[in-house]
């Protein structure tokens, strides 16, 4: 008998995700990354040591909390939100990580600020290095690093017209010659792109 592999029978989800998750349904945070990216961050992480990362979009911390997960003694993950009362919650989580360094301010700014900092991987879940800034946060990442976005497929919170900005993305994306590129209609619709 052949056994049907199971995507969502995720068996190493972080200790802290389920109090993570509660905490982001109390607070009505309707942004969550869910367990299918957090589990491929984590692994594409994992492939890299002594990765150094960026998350663009903090939130509360679930994808957060994967990634952590996935690095080294000898990697470190930067994170950035404009959101100040979701950035002193995952600093509550988190903050104690001398591998982490968690960020508010505005991440346009921050990416035009340190331009010139280059990463192994790049999760890019927030405005900021997804829809705008795009080509300084590809320009950031070092030769075969991953760039990742999520949110690709249409979601419930998506505004009206949202469509044609994810429609403009993909495009861009594709017409890149610098980067490898995976588009999977899976989770809520990921792209993978490695730089050449």
């Amino acid at each position: 008998m052949t056994l049907k592999m199971q995507q969502e029978n995720i068996t190493d989800i972080p200790k802290i995700y389920p109090e993570i998750q509660r905490k982001s349904e109390e607070i009505g945070f309707s942004m969550p990354s869910d367990l299918l990216i957090g589990s491929l961050l984590k692994t594409l992480i994992s492939s890299k040591p002594g990765a150094q990362v960026l998350e663009l979009g903090t939130g509360i911390g679930l994808s957060l909390s994967w990634m952590i997960e996935g690095m080294d003694t000898d990697a470190h993950l930067t994170t950035v939100d404009n959101d100040s009362e979701l950035i002193a919650i995952a600093k509550q989580y988190f903050g104690h990580d001398k591998r982490l360094t968690i960020v508010c301010d505005d991440g346009a700014a921050w990416l035009k600020a340190n331009r010139d900092v280059k990463f192994d991987l790049v999760f890019a879940d927030a405005w900021p290095g997804k829809y705008s800034e795009i080509e300084t946060v590809l320009e950031m990442i070092n030769p075969g690093g991953f760039y990742v976005i999520d949110d690709m497929t249409a979601q419930a919170n998506w505004p009206e017209g949202h469509d044609k900005n994810v429609d403009r993305l993909v495009r861009y994306l594709e017409d890149r010659t610098d980067f490898s590129l995976t588009k999977m209609n899976w989770s809520t619709g990921i792209i993978i792109a490695v730089k050449k």
